[in-house]
C-alpha cells in the first residue's frame, strides 16, 4: 500500500552511529540537586533530547561533568542514603553511607545515579562510557571544546 487518501507513507528514520554527530557537553554541577542532575545527564547520553532518538542505536552526547563534590542532596540524604551491594556469597552483603563516598570519591556518586537511569543492557553500558566525571574544576577534554550546559533549565 504505497498511498492512500492522506497521501505517500513515509518511511521512519532510523539513525545509526555512523550517522549521529555526537557532541561534547560541560555540566558544572555545583549546588546542583543530584537526582536532577543525574536524569538530565542520562537523557542527553541516551540521546532523547534529539528529534532523532532511536531506542536500539547510541546516539547520545558526551556529558563531562566538573565539581562533583559541590553536589547538592536534599532532605536527610546525606545521614540516611546507603548504597547497598552484594558479592552473591552468604554474608557478602555490603553497606555504604553517601557521606562516606561522597568524601572519598564524590564522582562515584554521580556515576551511579547517572548509570541507574540508564538501559540495563549491553547499549547502557556503552552509553556510560560516555560520561566523564571529575571532583574539581579541572578535566582533560579542552581538545573536545566542550560546550557549558546549563542543567537547571533542561526539561
Amino acid at each position: 500500500m504505497s498511498s492512500s487518501i492522506l497521501g505517500p507513507l513515509k518511511a521512519t528514520k532510523s539513525l545509526s552511529k555512523a550517522t549521529v554527530d555526537q557532541k561534547w557537553h560541560l555540566v558544572d554541577a555545583t549546588d546542583v540537586i543530584l537526582g536532577r542532575l543525574a536524569s538530565r545527564t542520562a537523557r542527553i547520553l541516551m540521546g532523547k533530547h534529539r528529534a532523532t532518538y532511536t531506542p536500539h542505536a547510541d546516539t547520545g552526547d558526551f556529558v563531562v561533568v566538573i565539581n562533583a563534590r559541590n553536589i547538592r542532596l536534599t532532605g536527610k540524604k546525606l545521614q540516611d542514603k546507603k548504597y547497598y551491594h552484594h558479592s552473591g556469597y552468604p554474608g557478602g552483603l555490603k553497606v555504604r553511607p553517601i557521606s562516606r563516598l561522597m568524601d572519598r570519591d564524590a564522582g562515584e556518586v554521580i556515576r551511579l545515579a547517572v548509570q541507574r537511569m540508564l538501559p540495563k543492557t549491553k547499549l547502557g553500558r556503552k552509553m556510560i562510557k560516555k560520561l566523564k566525571v571529575y571532583v574539581g574544576a579541572d578535566h582533560q577534554h579542552a581538545a573536545q571544546d566542550p560546550q557549558p550546559l546549563d542543567v537547571t533549565t533542561l526539561l
